[in-house]
């Protein structure tokens, strides 16, 4: 294992250009994709490059190695009991955050410049709170999947790590060719959502927006909680639907195990109702950005938990509560860090319109000023 558990492998390929962490579910030619389990540790050397890294090598990139992750991508910890839990540098107490752990891990410790994982309810922009850093969760279908493990979602994205907006846009300019930094503006208008977030983060994130050149106006999102809930049963579905022979294989963590045996009583009449809620809450998202140029709120409803108060899995899928929601939707979603309460960490999370994730970054650049 390599350093503080935050990398599957360390090696280099590629140019001279940035260095690139690349999260283990994602192919890289001549190294297996093992997805953080030990179900797949025979796994043979993946035969091909995924598209994202065939596209940051071409673009000069230069990959460092492969990242930890929770395993099989579905869990918001980011412990793994094989491969051990990545450091999270900067608040060494607490969980580094799921799944994309060790992507989030590696760019906080600055052992790359960039780090790329993926992100199905959450697992981007929850590891980037946890960590102190910033994470991109694209628009839906923007970033190419080939070569990403689960092979077929209806909510997974491919987004960067980067210790600031400037760095989210040069990776998104090597995995995007249709990617091009807008100028930021010098007002921009936003639509705080209300949340059933803490008092104490609702009070941080909401100061953070106190800028010049920044108006914020209260906006609601109805369907928000049935949005979260919807989520959580279409990727129970999905991840039934793809990893249910594992059920009963003894060399999978406990805790991924058990919510893939609860995936298996999702019934179609339950994803046909999240459907619904997806068409519904979409329409919601995108009325709103008619009125303004982006949706603010927090990442993350409260501070992040210690290592070793992990406490239940509902309490641990609560932390999704304010992501997972614009998985469904697809719209792009950026989290932002900022100092929280008692030192902790927070996060500001901006929702934009469909496919303007350029624009999302210049506003993200108003929005923190020299933060971002």
């Amino acid at each position: 294992m390599a350093k503080d558990a935050i990398f599957v492998e360390q090696f280099r390929i590629g140019g001279a250009g940035p260095s690139v962490a690349i999260k283990d579910c994602i192919d890289i030619a001549g190294w297996p994709t093992r997805a953080g389990s030990r179900a797949f540790v025979d796994q043979p050397p993946a035969s091909r490059h995924a598209d994202v890294v065939e596209a940051i090598l071409s673009g000069g990139g230069q990959i460092v190695g492969k990242t930890n992750m929770h395993e099989l991508a579905y869990g918001v910890t980011g412990v793994n009991p094989w491969l051990g839990t990545p450091r999270n540098t900067r608040y060494p107490d607490l969980i580094p955050g799921g799944s994309s752990s060790g992507s989030a891990a590696a760019v906080a410790a600055g052992l790359a410049e960039i780090a790329i994982g993926t992100d199905t309810g959450g697992s981007i922009r929850m590891p980037a709170a946890c960590c102190g850093v910033v994470g991109l969760k694209p628009s839906f279908g923007r970033v190419s999947r080939r070569g990403c493990t689960p092979a077929s979602s209806s909510l997974d994205c491919v987004g960067p790590f980067a210790r600031d907006v400037a760095g989210i846009e040069a990776a998104m300019a090597l995995i995007d060719p249709g990617f091009t930094p807008a100028p930021v503006p010098t007002t921009v208008r936003l639509g705080w959502v209300t949340t059933e977030a803490d008092p104490g983060i609702v009070e941080v994130v909401r100061a953070a927006l106190e800028r010049p050149g920044v108006e914020v106006v209260d906006v609601d999102l109805d369907d928000m909680h049935a949005a979260f809930e919807a989520g959580i049963a279409i990727m129970a579905a999905e991840m039934w639907d793809l990893f249910g022979p594992l059920s009963d294989d003894a060399r999978m963590g406990a805790d991924v195990q058990a919510r893939i045996r609860a995936a298996a009583s999702v019934t179609p009449d339950q994803v046909a109702a999240g459907e619904g809620v997806r068409q519904r809450f979409r329409a919601q998202v995108d009325a709103l950005l008619h009125d303004v140029d982006a949706l603010a709120l927090p990442t993350l409803p409260t501070v992040p938990p210690a290592l070793d108060d992990l406490g239940d899995a509902a309490r641990m899928l609560r932390l999704t509560l304010l992501i997972r929601p614009f998985n469904l939707t697809g719209h792009p979603a950026i989290s932002l860090p900022i100092d929280g309460p008692g030192g902790k960490p927070a996060a500001v999370q901006l929702v934009g319109a469909m496919m303007a994730d350029d624009m999302l970054c210049a506003i993200a650049h108003r929005v923190l000023g020299d933060l971002a």
